[in-house]
């Protein structure tokens, strides 16, 4: 394990994390903020480790920086540091043995959760303005709620992702951490490409079977939230989103994932004979053994699975759900058995809007046990924009 940079008060840089800040340009509308970016971005003259110390160490400086990154730069922002993630993005954790644990500013004693851990946590920290990172099972929107941020994954394909390593490309999205809803809002709305579908947010739904399935003090806490919110949102309709088929679309979702891992970093991994961590490894191992009869079978469930999203976020309909179903895990929680079941919990809340490639907000709106509880809001293909303003709103009304 190498220690981060000294200028890291969580522990949420890697070592070769910028010496010289990348100054954006004097006069644009991100003029005067910072950022940070998850360890997997191209930055031209740097290497990128994916999480991986063994993989670092055998890569070639970046020739080119990703346009994402270019356009944050252009806009005036300032890239500041590269933070740590889970060791090839494969888990919603937080940890990585090489590189060492995030610390969660706002959950002492607890892990920032994963991917996109050392993202969150330097936004959480106020060592930056806002972060970019990714999000494939809930790399942005787990640690978001989990560090008390607002988490944006926009609609599939809606910000680019070239210049960045790809983990499943049909569910891989570019995502953003802020501790201010306008920001996200002024942020991603540089961003985001592709058409927009305009609606006025007017149908609010209440997944009452994802609420019930959180743990109780999650399931409180984000009700509260919402009740807090009533002059704002539309008036709740309560629904059952999948009921117990939850299980087979975070199965779905396990297998689809694991099948198209076949064809990006696992080639990689095996061809460079790379060391993965204990449950990492694992992981890998298992994506690996998965047969094209079962990705056939997954690809009917996740078909099943988007027609029903798709049928219930009609333009104007929001559904909301816990975006976590838990606290987050205490910092000593490893990678493995012992955290299998908190994976697969977690897969449940986030597959519905990967399955479906709708965007997805979490919201920092709640509490429990001292630790920050996130709300989440689904919305429609293409109706980023009306998800990122009413968060502003929300976040007005909430106080």
């Amino acid at each position: 394990m190498t220690a981060a940079p000294s200028n890291d008060p969580v522990h949420a840089l890697v070592p070769h994390s910028l010496d010289v800040p990348l100054r954006g340009k004097a006069q644009g509308p991100l003029a005067g903020l910072n950022f940070t970016v998850k360890d997997l971005f191209a930055i031209e003259g740097h290497k990128r480790s994916n999480g991986n110390a063994d993989f670092y160490q055998a890569a070639a400086p970046d020739t080119t920086t990703a346009p994402i990154i270019r356009r944050l730069l252009d806009e005036g922002a300032s890239l500041t540091g590269i933070t740590i993630c889970d060791e090839f993005f494969y888990s919603l954790l937080g940890t990585n043995a090489h590189y060492g644990n995030p610390e969660n500013p706002n959950a002492p004693g607890r892990l920032a959760g994963g991917s996109s851990c050392g993202a969150a946590a330097s936004v959480a920290a106020k060592m930056c303005d806002f972060a970019l990172a990714t999000d494939t099972g809930g790399s942005v929107r787990i640690p978001a709620s989990f560090c008390g941020l607002y988490g944006f994954r926009p609609t599939h394909g809606r910000i680019a992702l070239e210049g960045a390593t790809l983990l499943a490309p049909s569910y891989d999205t570019a995502g953003l951490f802020t501790r201010d809803a306008a920001l996200m809002a002024k942020v991603a709305r540089l961003l985001l490409e592709g058409e927009t579908v305009e609606a006025a947010p007017s149908r609010l739904l209440i997944a009452q079977d994802l609420f019930a399935a959180a743990d109780p003090w999650i399931e409180e806490a984000s009700a509260e939230a919402l009740l807090g919110l009533g002059d704002v949102l539309p008036l709740p309709e309560p629904i059952v989103l999948a009921s117990d088929e939850i299980e087979t679309w975070r199965e779905a979702f396990r297998i689809v994932q694991g099948g198209e891992i076949q064809n990006t970093v696992l080639t990689v991994i095996r061809e460079q004979k790379l060391r993965l961590d204990s449950g990492i490894k694992e992981r890998f191992d298992m994506a690996e053994a998965i047969t094209p009869s079962e990705i056939a079978w997954a690809e009917t469930i996740r078909d099943e699975a988007r027609i029903r999203m798709t049928e219930l976020c009609t333009p104007g309909t929001l559904i909301a759900l816990p975006t976590a179903p838990t606290l987050p895990q205490p910092d000593t929680a490893e990678d493995g058995e012992e955290t299998q079941t908190y994976r697969e919990r977690t897969l449940e809340f986030t597959c519905p809007a990967g399955h479906a490639g709708l965007p997805q907000i979490s919201l920092p709106l709640g509490e429990a046990q001292d630790c920050p509880v996130g709300l989440s809001l689904i919305g429609w293909a293409g109706g980023d924009e009306a998800l990122l303003d009413l968060a502003k709103r929300l976040q007005a009304a909430f106080g």
